[in-house]
């Protein structure tokens, strides 16, 4: 999570939230906080309608684990603070629960594949099909340049 969606969370000024990570630095290793570099910055701000205004900020935002998150709620010493960081540790725990029953219910089907290719195998392809399913192919906006005449006959 970036620090100014914290700290609205947390119920400070990214500023406060700012100059309490850096007076407790040694409580964030690079696996808790990083600070984008300024290609992640223009990604965010591309991706993210409510971060718009980080276009024109000077310093490019922190971003903070969900261990970066819990750890904020005990160098900032608020009740809303630690209220906040359990409803952002019961989140991310969710996260890692859906992502671990997609991947658990992934090597299922390739364990059944490999069992019953044979019988199943136009039923084990469909759910393929449904797990990886592509990315629609984007349409090109404008208009295609078209050779003239004597372009051709070159």
């Amino acid at each position: 999570m970036i620090d100014r969606d914290l700290a609205g969370l947390y119920g400070v000024e990214t500023k406060r939230l700012n100059e309490q990570v850096k007076r407790n630095i040694d409580r964030f290793p690079a696996d808790f906080m990083f600070q984008l570099t300024d290609k992640e910055k223009e990604e965010v701000v591309a991706n993210c309608d409510h971060l718009n205004s980080l276009k024109f900020a000077k310093t490019n935002p922190y971003a903070f684990t969900e261990h970066g998150a819990v750890m904020l709620a005990s160098v900032l010493n608020s009740e809303q603070a630690v209220q906040t960081s359990i409803l952002v540790v019961k989140v991310f725990v969710e996260l890692r629960k859906s992502l671990v029953s997609h991947e658990e219910l992934t090597r299922k089907i390739i364990a059944l594949e490999l069992k019953y290719n044979k019988s199943f195998s136009v039923v084990f392809q469909a759910l393929k099909e449904l797990i990886d399913q592509p990315k629609p192919e984007r349409r090109r906006i404008g208009f295609i340049k078209q050779k003239d005449d004597n372009e051709e006959k070159k």
